[in-house]
């Protein structure tokens, strides 16, 4: 009997872990939205792929995005979209560290701090329509996920939109995506 109620205790405990506050920890590349049939190569001269993200990026410093590049677009490409997630935060999505879109398909990449003339930037974990840097609570890295979109039409998204909308708005639109990851931990004294 007592057994019987511990395995009924259990799985009433672990239906409810699946409802509200669960954490959803999938990136927008892996997203349904965001199907592609064609990578893209996103790099950065700051950090390798699965790399230390200096500490100048991060929000413990200056807080200033890192440069990014990428390999050739795909014909067809009018714009990009950018979004950089940290799905090793404790919220329930990961954690929006950088949303931009209608980045002009014809330069190679983004300067350090810079955001080109036309790219509207939305709705980061903070609420502000910016760069956020890495900014985890413990010194166990994070990872963080620059995902570059090539996209077939230029999106018609208000500055501030967050990232189900932006989400949203890329839907069967997207030609190519790539996934630079970078880590980062707080730094000792921090």
């Amino acid at each position: 009997m007592r057994h019987s109620r511990l395995l009924l205790a259990l799985a009433l405990l672990a239906a409810c872990s699946g409802e509200a506050g669960a954490r959803d920890p999938i990136l927008a590349a892996e997203r349904p939205e965001t199907q592609a049939s064609a990578p893209l190569l996103v790099t950065s001269p700051a950090f390798g792929p699965g790399g230390t993200i200096p500490l100048r990026f991060s929000a413990y410093d200056k807080g200033v995005s890192p440069a990014l590049s990428w390999s050739a677009l795909p014909p067809g490409t009018q714009s990009l979209a950018l979004m950089v997630e940290d799905p090793d935060a404790a919220s329930a999505k990961p954690f929006v560290h950088w949303l931009a879109w209608n980045i002009g398909p014809g330069g190679r990449g983004l300067a350090e701090g810079a955001v080109p003339p036309g790219t509207v930037q939305g709705k980061n974990g903070r609420g502000g329509a910016a760069w956020f840097g890495p900014h985890p609570p413990g010194a166990q890295p994070h990872h963080y996920h620059f995902q570059l979109f090539a996209l077939d039409t230029a999106l018609a998204l208000p500055s501030g939109a967050d990232r189900e909308r932006l989400l949203a708005a890329m839907k069967g639109h997207v030609l190519a995506k790539g996934d630079l990851v970078g880590l980062f931990g707080r730094p000792k004294g921090r």
